[in-house]
């Protein structure tokens, strides 16, 4: 890291301020701007694919419920521990996991999208979604229900049929779409893939011939 100081001011500049004279030429400058700040509510800013806002369980449309298969990845790989996952399974052989209770405190999420990483089916999602406040502290406890409804909402405001929509956030990024699980593999833009990124011990391969 190369550290870079300020150079020493001169007794010129000592004496006639002039780092006082540039920041009110900067002002004065600015004053005749155009204004840049959005009139919120009027002026809507445009979400980009993969912003992370409220949460949601993915409905499967087959079977009209979620689609998590209670593997407890998102609950271990959580920072802030705001998953709470109950499930049983059945007696019967080949059954899956039964979601008996799946709960996410909003209020200590710190938005990392790790859950949606991690997540093998692609049954948790943080939609576009980012006008939720609420005034009181029990209705950012989502329960499964409440998250299968955020998940409806956020469906119902879609330009687009629900089957084409994509989470980046869903397709990790610097993974070989060989090592993902075949939900995973979905179409996302190049930059979020990041199958040519140099990550690891390769990015000696990538260095010119004499850093090498």
């Amino acid at each position: 890291m190369q550290i870079q100081y300020k150079p020493r001011r001169s007794w010129l500049g000592t004496i006639f301020q002039t780092e006082i004279l540039q920041g009110m030429g900067l002002t004065l400058r600015r004053l005749f701007s155009r204004p840049i700040t959005r009139q919120y509510p009027d002026e809507r800013p445009q979400i980009r694919p993969g912003f992370r806002g409220q949460h949601a369980l993915v409905r499967d449309p087959a079977t009209g419920d979620c689609k998590c298969i209670g593997c407890m990845r998102c609950a271990m790989v959580c920072p802030s521990r705001c998953i709470r996952i109950r499930s049983h399974k059945d007696k019967e052989p080949g059954s899956r996991r039964v979601i008996d209770c799946y709960r996410i405190e909003a209020l200590r999420c710190v938005y990392c999208g790790y859950c949606e990483e991690v997540c093998p089916v692609n049954a948790i999602v943080l939609t576009e979604v980012y006008e939720y406040s609420r005034y009181e502290r029990p209705s950012l406890y989502f329960t499964r229900e409440q998250l299968l409804a955020n998940w409806d909402r956020f469906v119902a405001q879609m330009d687009k049929p629900v089957k084409e929509y994509v989470n980046p956030f869903w397709r990790p990024r610097g993974q070989a779409e060989r090592n993902l699980t075949g939900p995973k593999r979905l179409p996302v833009p190049p930059e979020w893939s990041g199958e040519q990124q140099v990550v690891g011990r390769k990015w000696r391969q990538h260095l010119p011939p004499e850093q090498s």
